[in-house]
């Protein structure tokens, strides 16, 4: 295991690893209660949902592992799921299964880019200090998930926000757990993160007992005590694989129409799941120090197909884009550095299909902590950008505060390039852009103009 996970060579232990994939999961187990209740809105089935959330994680997460030997997770994305019940199916009128269908299709180009150096040469491609402020942007924008979970934060139109009722249970609790985690942190006690997620929930669930913290699930405010403790996953036999079933071709006057508007939907799941990507992996493996001299991370192919194949499956088993999960920075924040640590959150998934009663118990505002103070951590990257050459620097500052404000990874990204490539044009470096950079430059400004 040390060996073919190489944990002497990146400094690290089974024991580091296994509290890294324990972290990264309960950052991110909210997304088992949160995907079925998206995509349920599209018609399908929320208890199949569940299964096929996990399915897609475990497999993307191995994959990860396995190929790429790297500590991140993988799971079905926020903002795609609600793109794919709410814009497509709901407001666009398709099927679930055309939707599903396009997410595979996105899965298998994204496999054939992967195996090329398409999807490489636009990871390598971003310079070093716009990489910078992408790392410093994603801390920014995983913070912000925090305090928006635990309801310090309240947005309006997904982007304005305001102050919430901080003396409500949930916030107050979270801010606490924020604490204990730096105090912890100060004192090096190993696994801060993890423990501030456990006693923020115990202190919900001593809160809900006295009566501070009230049970409303008429407004989506749950029970922090546990219904049971096992209970047996549903089968996939109404979503899994429909994204064949003959039912994709209905409402269509013939097959050049279906492949036009299956073209558009693809096209715009396909635009944000590979730039989230490329974001995510930059940020989460500068924090790693996981980048070369260069800025390049040298397993990117690799990780690339296994954001690919997870894709892939997600769709043939009824799940929108999977994607490789920021929350994935909370692991390497304990330590995780290797593919142990993605082995280790993939277990914990698998034991989810059958605690799911105790894992959908911790409320969102106890993960809080963990996603806030990680957002401290990989904030640091702003201090390694080159503020004395304006034209690197301003485009890194412009990719970082894009993230947070316009709630989007890939958005940020998009400003960061298209910055970048006109800053240094005028400034008279047009040759230090580079073709790629430029390419990405005119496919960013024709998707914001366009799409």
């Amino acid at each position: 295991m040390s060996d073919f996970f190489k944990l002497k060579e990146r400094n690290t232990d089974v024991k580091t690893e296994f509290m890294a994939g324990l972290t990264t999961f309960m950052t991110m187990a909210y997304i088992l209660a949160v995907n079925p209740s998206i995509l349920s809105a599209s018609g399908m089935p929320s208890e199949e949902l569940f299964t096929a959330t996990v399915i897609a994680s475990v497999v993307g997460t191995l994959a990860m592992a396995f190929l790429a030997n790297l500590p991140f997770a993988l799971a079905p994305g926020l903002g795609l799921n609600a793109y794919f019940a709410y814009t497509v199916c709901i407001g666009m009128g398709y099927s679930w299964q055309f939707a599903l269908l396009a997410v595979f299709v996105e899965g298998v180009i994204f496999i054939i880019l992967s195996v090329t150096p398409v999807r490489e040469a636009m990871l390598q491609a971003i310079p070093v200090n716009l990489k910078y402020g992408i790392g410093a942007g994603i801390g920014m924008f995983v913070a912000l998930i925090g305090f928006v979970n635990a309801g310090i934060v309240i947005t309006g139109n997904g982007t304005i926000l305001g102050l919430g009722e901080i003396t409500a249970a949930g916030p107050a609790l979270a801010l606490i757990g924020v604490l204990i985690i730096a105090i912890l942190s100060h004192h090096k006690v190993k696994g801060a993160i993890l423990i501030g997620i456990f006693v923020t929930w115990i202190l919900g669930i001593i809160a809900e007992l006295i009566g501070w913290y009230q049970v409303d699930v008429e407004a989506g405010v749950y029970s922090l005590i546990p219904s049971g403790f096992i209970s047996l996953p549903a089968g996939l036999s109404t979503i899994g694989f429909k994204c064949f079933d003959s039912s994709v071709m209905q409402g269509f006057s013939g097959i050049g129409d279906f492949l036009m508007h299956l073209f558009v939907v693809m096209f715009s799941f396909m635009f944000v799941d590979i730039f989230d990507t490329l974001g995510t992996l930059i940020g989460v493996a500068s924090k790693a120090d996981m980048l070369d001299e260069e800025g390049n991370l040298p397993e990117a192919k690799p990780a690339l197909l296994a954001d690919a194949i997870a894709t892939a499956v997600g769709a043939l088993v009824g799940t929108s884009t999977t994607t490789t999960f920021v929350e994935s920075s909370a692991g390497v924040g304990v330590g995780g550095r290797t593919g142990l640590t993605s082995v280790f959150t993939a277990l914990f998934f698998v034991l989810a299909l059958f605690f799911s009663p105790i894992f959908l118990a911790i409320p969102s505002f106890a993960t809080a902590p963990a996603l806030i103070f990680v957002g401290y951590l990989m904030i640091e990257s702003l201090f390694r950008i080159d503020y004395e050459d304006i034209p690197e620097a301003v485009p890194a500052y412009i990719a970082a505060l894009s993230m947070p404000f316009a709630y989007s990874i890939s958005t940020g990204i998009g400003m960061g390039v298209i910055s970048y490539a006109v800053i240094n044009a005028c400034c008279g470096r047009a040759k230090k852009v580079g073709p790629v950079m430029w390419v990405l430059a005119v496919i960013f400004l024709a998707y914001f103009i366009f799409f």
